[in-house]
């Protein structure tokens, strides 16, 4: 497997070497002693069990303070299930999310990355966790064949999980765990096909050996190629994940290693607005929701190797310490298009470029979690420590373009673009443009009086931000008086320093209800002036979000839910008054959030829940939009999930989503909105023997009413929903 890892070939290696010394593993202990999940502490290094029905995780990881019940801390977290991924034939990460009323997804500028937007803040791919560690999992589209939770922490996060690589995720944050041997052997294929004739396959292997069942093996491969919903698209998915793991007596090693690799063909990507002379007054009428203006010479392609290794020691009955570190290697490359509107008619500038980049990651996290007891007060005692590495290299080639020459909804058939406007670095062998280097440490304790009906949160994360940028050229730093020619790499190397606190309180007010309130923030590198001012190159210290959210959670074994009030408050990127660059300028989020999971009646499943959000803009540049909504924050969010089993018919379960979505401004003057939109979804599937093999058959439709619809204006572009697409699939456990 060496060939796979060609750039950190010393950890992943030592990935795999543990999986030989193993022979293979067992689900590792994610969580610290936790105060009071006896169901964890009886099952050290289990999963938090899922409410009746399986759809929904009582808990999960909450960074320093491990795997934890969700009733017992003064946060909120959702935890989706691999029975989820399942039966909904997600397969990637987007679909799952699908079903979480904060939620909603939209494109990367420019290109096919999942965004996802959380309480109206948008998190970016490459700051997706993998099992409590950042940047190690492909940072474009993740698939889920590997995955058993999705964990999704709502606000931010920097003392729980410390900063993330490209500072997004300020509203909220993902954590992936993986796949896992269990007790009983898991021997599953799964073969699948679309209605656009898209075929795939994936086979999960697992077993436990051994004395007491001590090692574990995992295995998922899975590949997916063919045309997609949207006209003229293909797209091509290969996946492998082996995880590993030891299960000893007060000592568990896990390892896990993956290889991801996508291409998508003749991409539509998200619409830009049009400006100055061009100007976009009112967003266009979406066309038809598989019409393809993009053009069949754009694609991308990502190509991503990662693995992680983690060990657990109980050092006694009250203190777990923990160590774990990872690392990847990326390559991307792709000719992308993304269309800029000329006025309200859809006509379009659609111009051309060629991207490379790659990067190389390492991270390490190392902590102590514990509890003591000192007279009536018990306490649970997390330290950590977190370190990442992360060095980028990129290379460009920007290409002129023929003003007005396509159209959103007659795109015609462009040539390739061949006239080049600007390059940067070599294609074929781009030079690093930046190195980034994160570390923090983090103490906390959990106080609990009147046996630990109150349960008191604090702590702090002191953390150091280290950005180093270059020229193309992959060698000469970018200073201010050395500014680079298009003026967005230059500043001095940045270093700072910031500590982030947290403060938390839960009370259980019976053995079903718990009242919480937190205070907790996130952080992200600060900006760095323009060439184009007089204070070119000044890097700006890092910026604080800052939230406080309070609300009630129940728990009535059968099913859970919780309402939630939140502020966040979050830093503008600033703005340059013609002479200066100028830091200053924030944006309020505030929200009412509810979600409701689990089987409140036998055989009836429900996921559903709703947001209501106001956001507002302040210190605007010369408070031209002081007021004003923030760009991509939707009015509400309203999401509703049925799975039912079929009375007198064994084997049979149907299912329906509904999505609504409020409207959301696209531009900061609020001159451009989206309007509301609405998608459902259904689906059915049947289990039944063949052969004394259980066999699942599955068919799904997502759009069901093939609707046209912008679903984001995240960032100041347009994303339109994706069209109806019919999922088959079959699997049989052999």
């Amino acid at each position: 497997m060496s060939c796979l890892f060609p750039s950190r070939p010393a950890l992943l290696a030592l990935c795999c070497s543990a999986t030989l010394v193993a022979h293979a593993a067992e689900p590792i202990q994610l969580e610290a002693t936790d105060v009071n999940a006896d169901a964890l502490k009886a099952q050290p290094g289990a999963l938090p069990e899922a409410f009746a029905g399986g759809q929904v995780a009582r808990g999960g990881q909450m960074g320093l303070l491990g795997n934890q019940d969700y009733m017992d801390v003064p946060f909120t977290m959702t935890s989706y299930t691999a029975q989820v991924i399942e039966d909904q034939q997600a397969e990637d990460i987007g679909d799952v999310l699908a079903n979480d009323p904060s939620v909603r997804e939209s494109f990367g500028f420019g290109n096919q990355s999942k965004v996802f937007v959380i309480r109206g803040l948008p998190l970016a791919g490459d700051d997706i966790a993998f099992n409590g560690l950042y940047g190690l999992l492909p940072r474009q589209i993740m698939s889920t064949d590997g995955v058993e939770r999705v964990e999704v922490f709502k606000g931010p996060n920097a003392f729980l999980n410390g900063v993330s690589p490209t500072g997004t995720g300020l509203g909220g944050n993902i954590n992936l765990q993986p796949k896992r041997a269990g007790d009983q052997p898991t021997r599953r294929y799964t073969q699948d096909i679309s209605t656009d004739g898209r075929l795939g396959e994936h086979l999960d292997i697992g077993q436990r050996f051994g004395a007491d069942n001590r090692f574990g093996a995992r295995l998922n491969l899975s590949q997916r190629e063919g045309e997609t919903a949207i006209d003229d698209q293909d797209q091509r998915t290969k996946l492998f994940t082996a995880g590993l793991d030891y299960r000893g007596d007060g000592f568990r090693l896990s390892s896990d290693i993956g290889y991801q690799k996508q291409r998508i063909n003749h991409l539509r990507n998200s619409v830009r607005l049009g400006t100055g002379a061009n100007l976009t007054t009112k967003a266009p009428t979406a066309p038809d929701a598989s019409h393809n203006y993009g053009q069949n010479w754009s694609y991308s392609e990502s190509e991503d190797t990662f693995g992680m290794l983690r060990g657990e020691w109980d050092l006694n009955d009250s203190w777990t310490a923990y160590l774990a570190g990872g690392a990847r290697h990326t390559r991307e490359h792709g000719t992308y298009g993304t269309p800029v509107l000329v006025g309200n008619s859809g006509r379009a500038t659609l111009g051309g470029s060629d991207i490379v980049h790659g990067e190389d990651n390492t991270s390490f996290t190392a902590g102590l979690n514990g509890r003591l007891q000192t007279g009536p007060f018990s306490h649970q005692i997390a330290l950590g420590a977190t370190t990442l590495w992360a060095e980028q290299s990129n290379a460009y080639v920007f290409y002129r373009s023929t003003p007005g020459n396509s159209n959103i909804y007659n795109p015609g058939k462009l040539p390739r673009p061949t006239d080049v406007s600007i390059t940067g670095g070599d294609m074929g062998d781009p030079g690093v443009t930046g190195k980034t280097r994160s570390r923090s440490l983090a103490i906390s304790d959990t106080i609990g009086v009147f046996d630990d009906r109150l349960l008191l949160t604090y702590g702090l994360r002191r953390q150091q931000l280290r950005v180093e940028n270059y020229f193309y050229d992959g060698t000469t730093p970018a200073t201010p008086s050395n500014p680079s020619k298009d003026g967005s790499r230059n500043g001095e190397p940045y270093s700072e320093s910031i500590t982030t606190p947290v403060y938390g309180i839960v009370f259980k007010a019976t053995d079903s209800i718990s009242l919480y309130a937190n205070r907790i923030e996130g952080l992200a590198q600060g900006p760095t002036a323009p060439a184009n001012v007089v204070n070119a190159g000044q890097m700006f210290p890092p910026g604080r979000t800052k939230q406080l959210e309070a609300g009630i959670k129940f728990d009535k074994q059968t099913y859970g839910a919780n309402l939630a009030v939140f502020r966040i408050e979050k830093p503008s990127d600033g703005y340059t008054d013609g002479v200066t660059y100028i830091r200053d300028g924030e944006q309020v989020n505030k929200g009412v959030e509810l979600s409701l999971f689990g089987e409140p009646v036998e055989g009836l499943r429900l996921m559903a829940g709703g947001t209501r959000m106001s956001s507002q803009q302040k210190n605007t540049a010369n408070g031209s939009n002081d007021g004003n909504h923030a760009i991509g924050v939707p009015t509400f969010q309203l999401n509703a999930s049925v799975d039912w089993d079929v009375p007198g018919v064994p084997g049979l379960a149907l299912n329906a989503r509904m999505l609504r979505t409020g409207g959301q401004f696209v531009d900061a003057a609020n001159n451009v909105s989206l309007p509301t939109w609405n998608r459902f979804d259904a689906g059915a599937r049947y289990t039944l023997k063949v052969a004394e093999k259980d066999l699942t058959l599955r068919v799904n439709v997502e759009n069901l009413t093939d609707k046209n619809y912008w679903a984001s204006a995240n960032g100041g572009y347009l994303t339109q929903g994706d069209p109806r697409l019919v999922k088959f699939s079959g699997t049989i456990d052999f």
